[in-house]
C-alpha cells in the first residue's frame, strides 16, 4: 500500500508510471480523500483540546463555588462533537484505505513498456536447448508411459488440473523438494519455516492478493473463522513479521519454505489444461527475503541467483526475463521470470519469478525497521521461486527422457530419490 502523500506528490509521477500499468490513478479523488481526512483528524484534535479546557474551567468553577451548568452544557455538547468527527474520521479513513489497496505497486522505469510476456525482454541465457536424435514427447506422454504420472484417476478423485504421481514419481517429487530446501538451507542461508497453508484475510491483504485477486482464491472457514488456501508461501513468509519492527542491523533476513499452494486459475480456462504446467493445488519452495530499501537492488541479484543456481545443479537450460510494466505482478515493483527451456514442447515456459516488492508489501502489513540511531522506516521485501516442484519435474522428465523410453535422473537428484533411471516399464535402477 502506498503513502498518499507519495502518490500525491508530482515528483512521483505516479500517474505515468501506473498507466505503464493500464491503471488510471484518480489523483483528484484520492486529493478529496487525503484532504478529508487530514481536516477531520484535525477537527478532532481541536474538539479535544477544547474538551479538555473546558474540563479544566469546569473544575475550576465548581472549586470557586459558582455555576458550572453552562459550562457542563458546554462540555457535553463538545463530547458528542467529538464522538461524531470520531465517526467522520473513520469513514473517511476506511474509503482511504479502500482506494489506496487497490492501486498497485509503481512499476521500476527498468522495466520494459507492454502487458504481455511477448514484451519481455531477455537479459541473460543459460545452456543451450537440448538436441534429440530423435523425436522427444512431452511430460505427460512420458510420465504416462513410465507409469509415475496419472491424470485420469486424478481427475476422477478432484476433477481437471489436479494430478497423481504414482511410484518412482512421487520419489520424485519428494526428493525435488528436499534437494531444494537443503541447497537454500545449507548453502544459501535461508532459515526453513514451516507455516500454515491456511490464513486470514489481513495476511492474504498484506502481501497484496486481497483485495483485488480473491477470485483466484480457495476460500474456506473454520466456525466463524474466514480462511483462504494460500497461493504461494509467500504469503505466510511474509507476514511472519506482519505488525512487528525488525531491527536494521538484523537485516537482510532470509527465509524459506516448503508448502502446498492452491490457485483457482480464475481467467486461464483453456490455458495449460495437459499436464503439470497449471494446476489448482501444486507444491513449490519459496524464497523470501527482508532488507533494507538501500539494499533491493543487490538483494533482488542475490536471490535471483540462488534460484538460478537450482536450475543449473539440475542441468535444466534457461533463460532470464525481465517482465515488461503491465505484465508485473500488483505488488512487485520489478520482476524477473526464468523460463526452462522444455524440450517436449519446443519452447521456454516460467519456471520462477523473482521480484523486488520495494516497502508496498511492508506497508500493508506493518513491517516496520528501526535502525540503533532510532531511525524508522518500512523493510523491503522480496520473493521468488525457489523452485516449484510440478514445474521442474516437468522440465526434468522432457530434459531427460532417453532414445529408448526410459528416464535418466540428474546426477543432483541421485542421493535423495536413491536411483538413476526409470526404465520404460517403470522401474528403477
Amino acid at each position: 500500500m502506498h503513502d498518499p502523500r507519495v502518490l500525491l506528490d508530482p515528483a512521483t509521477e505516479a500517474v505515468r508510471k501506473l498507466a505503464r500499468r493500464g491503471f488510471d490513478l484518480d489523483l483528484d479523488l484520492l486529493e478529496k480523500l487525503f484532504t478529508r481526512r487530514t481536516a477531520t483528524v484535525s477537527a478532532a484534535d481541536d474538539a479535544r483540546a477544547e474538551s479538555n479546557r473546558v474540563a479544566k474551567e469546569v473544575g475550576a468553577a465548581a472549586k470557586r463555588g459558582e455555576d458550572v451548568t453552562a459550562l457542563r452544557e458546554d462540555a457535553r455538547a463538545l463530547k458528542a462533537r467529538i464522538q461524531e468527527l470520531e465517526d467522520q474520521q473513520r469513514t473517511v479513513a476506511a474509503e482511504l484505505e479502500e482506494f489506496l489497496l487497490g492501486v498497485p505497486n509503481l512499476p521500476s522505469d527498468e522495466s520494459p513498456d507492454g502487458t504481455s510476456d511477448e514484451d519481455a525482454e531477455v537479459v541473460d541465457t543459460w545452456g543451450e536447448p537440448t538436441r534429440f536424435d530423435f523425436e522427444p514427447v512431452d511430460h505427460v506422454d512420458l510420465g504416462e508411459r513410465l507409469g509415475i504420472l496419472d491424470f485420469a484417476r486424478a481427475t476422477r478423485l478432484s476433477g481437471p488440473r489436479f494430478s497423481v504421481l504414482r511410484g518412482a514419481g512421487a520419489r520424485l517429487e519428494r526428493g525435488i523438494g528436499q534437494f531444494l530446501l537443503e541447497l537454500h538451507t545449507e548453502r544459501h542461508g535461508y532459515t526453513e519455516f514451516s507455516v500454515p497453508v491456511l490464513v486470514n484475510r489481513p495476511t492474504m491483504t498484506g502481501t497484496g492478493q486481497l483485495p483485488k485477486f480473491e477470485s483466484d482464491l480457495f476460500r474456506t472457514g473454520v466456525a466463524d473463522r474466514e480462511l483462504f488456501l494460500i497461493p504461494t508461501a509467500e504469503v505466510p513468509l511474509t507476514n511472519l513479521h506482519a505488525g512487528e519492527t525488525l531491527r536494521a542491523e538484523d537485516l537482510p533476513l532470509a527465509y524459506t519454505g516448503l508448502t502446498q499452494c492452491f490457485r483457482s486459475e480464475a481467467g486461464s480456462y483453456g490455458k495449460d489444461t495437459r499436464g503439470l504446467i497449471r494446476q489448482h493445488q501444486f507444491a513449490k519452495v519459496e524464497l523470501v527475503r527482508f532488507c533494507s530499501e538501500e539494499r533491493a537492488t543487490e538483494e533482488l541479484a542475490v536471490l535471483r541467483g540462488h534460484a538460478e543456481t537450482a536450475l543449473r545443479l539440475l542441468g535444466l537450460p534457461y533463460r532470464v526475463v525481465r517482465l515488461a510494466a503491465g505484465d508485473t505482478g500488483f505488488s512487485a515493483r520489478v520482476t524477473y521470470d526464468l523460463e526452462v527451456w522444455l524440450p517436449g514442447q519446443g519452447r521456454y515456459r516460467e519456471i520462477s519469478s523473482v521480484s523486488d516488492f520495494g516497502t508496498f508489501q511492508a506497508r500493508r502489513a506493518g513491517i516496520r525497521t528501526r535502525a540503533k540511531d532510532g531511525t524508522k522506516g518500512f523493510a523491503n521485501t522480496l520473493n521468488g521461486s525457489g523452485l516449484p516442484i510440478g514445474r521442474t519435474l516437468v522440465a526434468i522428465l522432457e530434459q531427460y527422457q532417453q532414445a529408448d523410453g526410459s528416464l535418466r535422473v540428474p546426477d543432483a537428484l541421485v542421493p535423495y530419490v536413491r536411483f538413476e533411471r526409470i526404465a520404460p516399464d517403470g522401474t528403477t535402477s
